[in-house]
């Protein structure tokens, strides 16, 4: 079961309005009450209280998607790991999902990194999720509870991308550079990945322009600059042309097609089942992922449009951002290979069994 925004907003919506919450830290002096909730996923409008001083603030959409994106069942969390400086607001999001039932605050022990050893200390303040109806606390009140698990402070992998440079023709209408920068480092790390799992990768014609490093993507290893070449698609001339512009297709041992993978914001979610619905339907049913790779936040977009019926057999598959990025960490860090199709998926989710979790 997973945490999704429209919880965590539904949840802090039945706070009642006309009450002061406090803050999970004792020796915190300032209170905190919700004026308003805008469903499904935010804003939420608060008041903060500091003696007789009071000020209304906002806590945004975004800081709400990346907070609920954090959670999974029983794992702790610690606000300043998940957004760092960001969002002053923050502390007061902790405080009144701390008074609401299904979250616990908890201090698991940390392992503090030294030079070539370590040292096991006290740890700092987390909230769990737990939503196990029979351990439920009172609306309203804080529940501290043990917590035996251990939290090591190494830092974590993150990726770090080169140059990307887009010329204007391969520019896209209604897509900022910005983000279509950001589509473009998904593609390189998919390419990448693909790459290190023994895979060759085919991306969008009208993508292979983009300079990366100063070489064209076609230069990255592992990526095929004719799609009508692959054996296992060379007999069916339509597909090959309904497929020059999905974004990525990973093919193998010229006889396997592991993935089709489309990268997407929520807006062109429906334009990228569509190009994936045209080029299945092309095709003889070989056995592959059709995957939606999309912003952690868009899940509940992804999820919805995947599952209705002009898609529904596509058994289309949900690959975040985060977790192509922590799969391209672990093909950097450790040169992963000889992977099974169960490792692929625990990366992705099925968007037909999952939306009943949104």
């Amino acid at each position: 079961m997973n945490l999704t925004p429209s919880n965590l907003v539904t949840e802090i919506g039945l706070l009642p309005t006309n009450v002061f919450y406090n803050y999970p830290h004792a020796k915190t002096k300032t209170k905190v009450r919700v004026v308003s909730v805008t469903k499904p996923v935010g804003p939420i409008r608060i008041e903060r209280k500091t003696g007789s001083k009071k000020k209304e603030e906002t806590i945004s959409v975004q800081m709400i998607q990346r907070y609920a994106n954090s959670f999974g069942e029983n794992i702790p969390i610690n606000i300043d790991r998940v957004l760092g400086a960001s969002y002053n607001t923050r502390s007061s999001l902790e405080a009144l999902l701390a008074n609401t039932p299904e979250f616990f605050v908890c201090y698991p022990k940390r392992i503090e990194m030294l030079a070539s050893s370590f040292k096991s200390k006290k740890g700092h303040k987390h909230l769990l999720w737990n939503p196990d109806p029979t351990q439920l606390h009172p609306r309203g009140e804080i529940k501290v509870v043990d917590c035996n698990l251990t939290i090591s402070e190494r830092p974590s992998i993150e990726t770090v991308y080169g140059i990307v440079e887009i010329p204007p023709t391969a520019e896209k209408e209604g897509m900022s550079i910005e983000v279509q920068r950001r589509h473009t480092q998904i593609q390189i790390a998919l390419a990448e990945i693909g790459h290190q799992l023994g895979y060759r990768t085919w991306i969008a014609a009208n993508d292979q322009g983009i300079e990366y490093n100063k070489k064209p993507l076609l230069a990255l290893p592992g990526v095929i600059p004719n799609l009508a070449a692959e054996k296992i698609l060379s007999a069916f001339g339509e597909a090959v042309k309904a497929a020059r512009l999905i974004d990525c297709v990973w093919f193998q041992n010229g006889t396997l097609m592991p993935a089709v993978l489309e990268v997407e914001h929520s807006t062109g979610v429906t334009s990228g089942l569509t190009r994936m619905q045209t080029f299945k339907d092309l095709i003889p049913p070989y056995p592959t992922r059709w995957v939606i790779v999309a912003p952690d936040e868009d899940r509940t977009a992804v999820m919805t449009k995947a599952s209705v019926k002009q898609f529904s057999k596509l058994n289309a598959k949900y690959f975040s951002y985060s977790a192509v990025e922590e799969l391209h960490s672990l093909c950097k860090k450790r040169r992963i290979k000889g992977v099974t199709e169960d490792f692929l998926d625990c990366f992705m989710e099925n968007c037909l069994t999952n939306l009943s979790s949104n």
